[in-house]
């Protein structure tokens, strides 16, 4: 028997949830932005799509909020929550002459055989701050993100609901 249309349809409403609430989908939501924003950078699309499935979320919502954390925005957004919000909570004191050794690190190839090592020294210490800013600044952006998501989901239904009523 060959799937129809409508099979396809409800079988697709079913695997990624989209009839959900607006509570639901704005969680959902938010729980991506969540992941996008955490220390698991790398992993976020995949802790984004197996917490969707055993939460029964939207993907796609989930999905979407993983990703509003643009490339772009990545090496500001980590330098900034473990500077400005790890570093004073674990109290990780930012030695002196840390930002010339920086910048001296990116005056070698990233084939210099010492560019990964002395990388790797300058930005060990750094692992804490910049897991617990990392994880503060997620669950800060997440809980922005709920209820923007919830406004936007809310007005969409509600528009969608004024133009079918319109089409009677």
């Amino acid at each position: 028997m060959m799937p129809t249309r409508a099979h396809i349809r409800r079988w697709l409403d079913t695997l990624l949830h989209i009839a959900d609430t607006p509570e639901r989908t704005a969680a959902a939501f938010a729980l991506g932005v969540f992941f996008g924003f955490s220390p698991f950078l790398g992993l976020h699309t995949f802790l984004g799509i197996v917490f969707a499935f055993l939460l029964n979320l939207n993907r796609v919502a989930v999905l979407l909020g993983v990703y509003a954390n643009l490339p772009w925005v990545i090496a500001p957004y980590y330098a900034f929550v473990t500077m400005a919000i790890g570093a004073p909570v674990t109290r990780y004191k930012i030695p002196p002459g840390f930002k010339s050794q920086i910048m001296a690190l990116f005056e070698l190839s990233l084939y210099h055989g010492e560019f990964w090592g002395r990388l790797i020294t300058l930005l060990k210490p750094l692992l804490w701050p910049y897991l617990v800013g990392s994880t503060i600044g997620a669950v800060l952006i997440a809980a922005i993100a709920y209820p923007l998501a919830l406004a936007f989901v809310t007005s969409r239904r509600r528009l969608r609901e004024i133009i079918h009523l319109q089409k009677r």
